[in-house]
């Protein structure tokens, strides 16, 4: 099977961005089976990181246009690379293939994990958002709370150690505090810094890295054959009867 991982942002724009874009690659290689072939690629515009809901919108409209180029190139699977699933109803509606939201996917598979979870993230600006994500997906009742550790995305990898500690602080404090017995790791960059294993071990409970179990997800549904309902995520009608030909077109409708 052939999966995509696309970033919704120009990571590959400087030297140490595709250096990074290439290592999250070898990683996701490193996750997959040994049947599955995985490719990483990033769109050529939009925010640098997502930390907002205003940035998670604009980086919409390149990432679907992509997305939809993945899937003519026959891709089975695609992921959303950005743990807040921006556009991913939107993603859903244009293409058949399997779309696969890194925070949905973490929050169904904490819920199976436990009784009660907490999300760990970047910033203050995305918990009120990652709290409504959690409801979307249908297991709001089983959130404990998210908690930031206040460290923008961009500076996360710059001393892996103090981010650890300070992940590893608030994880002690849902679990103390607010009654977590799972944690989840509310950030790409946190899930490809591979520190799950760690928190886990000092804190002794499941720690969910988003980038390594999307990527099973995506896994397991081509491999079960199945995507989502078209019947939930309707085609657009503009682009269902043939009326435009790709995302960017549906803002202005030919004839109208």
């Amino acid at each position: 099977m052939r999966i995509v991982y696309v970033v919704p942002g120009p990571m590959g724009s400087t030297p140490e961005g595709k250096a990074e874009l290439e290592r999250r690659g070898r990683l996701l290689r490193e996750f997959a089976s040994p049947e599955t072939e995985v490719d990483i690629i990033d769109v050529a515009q939009g925010p640098a990181s997502i930390e907002s809901m205003y940035e998670e919108y604009i980086s919409i409209p390149a990432t679907a246009e992509l997305m939809m180029e993945m899937e003519a190139q026959g891709y089975d699977a695609a992921i959303l690379g950005c743990f807040g699933d921006p556009g991913l109803d939107a993603m859903r509606e244009l293409l058949t293939m399997p779309v696969v939201g890194p925070g949905e996917a973490s929050f169904l598979t904490a819920a199976m994990l436990g009784h009660q979870f907490s999300v760990i993230t970047i910033m203050q600006s995305v918990v009120a958002p990652t709290r409504w994500q959690v409801r979307k997906a249908g297991v709001g009742e089983k959130l404990a709370s998210v908690r930031s550790i206040d460290v923008p995305v961009l500076e996360l990898a710059r001393d892996r150690e103090a981010t650890l500690e300070r992940m590893i602080a608030e994880g002690r404090k849902a679990m103390e505090e607010d009654g977590a017995d799972v944690l989840v790791l509310g950030c790409m960059t946190m899930g490809f810094l591979m520190v799950a294993e760690d928190m886990s071990k000092a804190l002794g409970i499941p720690v969910v890295n988003p980038s390594r179990v999307s990527l099973k997800v995506a896994e397991m549904l081509v491999g079960a054959r199945l995507t989502h309902s078209k019947r939930a995520y309707m085609t657009p009608p503009k682009l269902a009867i043939g009326k435009v030909k790709g995302s960017g077109e549906l803002l202005v409708a030919k004839g109208e």
